[in-house]
């Protein structure tokens, strides 16, 4: 079953690059104590996830830090260094945070994961946002169709923040 609004993020192991490499980051290490919007892309540097999903992010990052969040983050079905080269290539480095979901074990455990094989794609992440305070989802928004980035987008994740 889907997570939903009032459910605790399940335990979870991302990677993120550091100064000193890929390392491991908990889901308590990113949401424990803090309010986090987070939102999952199908795959870094895709269309809609690199021009519409993304922007969207970046040019309402100040607004969201005046509401009071602490972290802007983004999980994709990707490794580390694909989500570190697309952090470069969007100049969110300072911004956003980028959670490396390789396995998409994340993803599988809060049932927001798809087959993409049929398009050479894999396990992937559905498209989708979320406020989270403290680790319990306050707010969720999926994205019903591909290519579309309309209710899990930045203006609309900050409209309910």
């Amino acid at each position: 079953m889907p997570i939903k609004v009032g459910d605790r993020l399940p335990s979870s192991t991302f990677r993120m690059m550091t100064a000193e490499g890929p390392k491991p980051k908990t889901t308590d290490d990113i949401f424990k104590g803090k309010k986090v919007a987070l939102f999952a892309v199908p795959g870094a540097f895709t269309p809609t996830c690199n021009n519409l999903h993304m922007p969207s992010f970046l040019k309402n990052a100040a607004a969201f830090k005046a509401k009071g969040v602490n972290t802007i983050a983004v999980t994709g079905v990707n490794d580390v260094f694909v989500m570190e080269a697309w952090k470069k290539a969007t100049g969110a480095d300072g911004k956003i945070d980028f959670l490396a979901d390789g396995n998409g074990e994340f993803a599988k455990a809060i049932d927001m994961a798809f087959d993409g094989s049929g398009n050479g794609l894999g396990t992937r992440s559905k498209r989708y946002s979320m406020l989270v305070d403290d680790g319990v989802v306050k707010s969720l928004n999926i994205e019903d169709a591909p290519g579309k980035c309309d209710i899990s987008g930045g203006d609309a994740l900050l409209k309910q923040v």
